[in-house]
């Protein structure tokens, strides 16, 4: 039997680390991003946030975009979206929420000490509607597709964060939102050639993966429980 285990525990054997970031378009408007995310047991005994970007992870989850989680520290890393291929990475301590809790029971369950969480668009918003608007809006209107690291101007960076040991899988995991399309289509193109690429795939689709986070207690507890069958075959 497969127990629900509570944020509290979750808490004391897990720390998060992030990278934030801020896109300023001609000075005219910035956009809050995060780029990546890691998760790392208590038991890999970081002395560096630097260090876990040189780790390779257990596995590499791939969700819709970051969405509550904040950094505990101050950052100011803004670059402009002309030099985003040049972005450096600089991990801070980051407050989890609640989809970071999912992730974790899997992580505690199949005894993974790292997870690394990278995004379809590093857009920070934690309503997802809001997030959709905003991404296409800045695509159609200002033709940024720099927010994902799955654009062309971030394939150096995408095939660093891709780096996991040997065997490690790929979760898809960004939802079954058809605004999303535009953003899967650019992903799957970039990840169709790696191995081991899983997932809780929708019936009847090819491309929509169930989100960590359903809205129902009892659904929350089936995508663990489902992922974890899953991630063991």
């Amino acid at each position: 039997m497969i127990k629900f285990i509570s944020a509290e525990e979750l808490k004391k054997e897990f720390t998060v680390y992030g990278h934030f970031y801020t896109i300023e378009i001609e000075s005219f408007c910035r956009i809050e991003c995060r780029s990546v995310l890691e998760i790392i047991s208590a038991k890999y005994q970081v002395k560096k946030y630097d260090e876990v970007s040189n780790k390779l992870p257990d596995a590499i989850f791939i969700m819709m975009n970051p969405g509550s989680s904040k950094p505990l520290t101050k950052t100011n890393n803004l670059i402009s979206s002309r030099k985003i291929s040049d972005l450096q990475i600089s991990l801070v301590l980051t407050k989890p929420d609640t989809t970071q809790y999912q992730l974790m029971r899997v992580m505690k369950y199949l005894n993974w000490q790292h997870i690394r969480v990278i995004n379809l668009s590093d857009l920070r918003d934690a309503e997802s509607g809001s997030f959709i608007d905003k991404y296409m809006h800045y695509e159609k209107s200002i033709k940024l597709t720099e927010h994902s690291i799955f654009s062309k101007k971030r394939e150096k960076e995408l095939t660093a964060k891709l780096k996991r040991k040997n065997g490690a899988p790929i979760v898809c995991a960004w939802g079954i939102n058809k605004e999303l399309d535009a953003l899967i289509k650019r992903c799957l193109s970039k990840i169709k050639n790696e191995n081991a690429v899983k997932g809780l795939l929708k019936k009847d689709t090819t491309n929509k993966y169930y989100h960590p986070l359903p809205t129902l207690q009892i659904d929350k507890e089936k995508w663990v429980k489902n992922m974890i069958n899953e991630l063991k075959t």
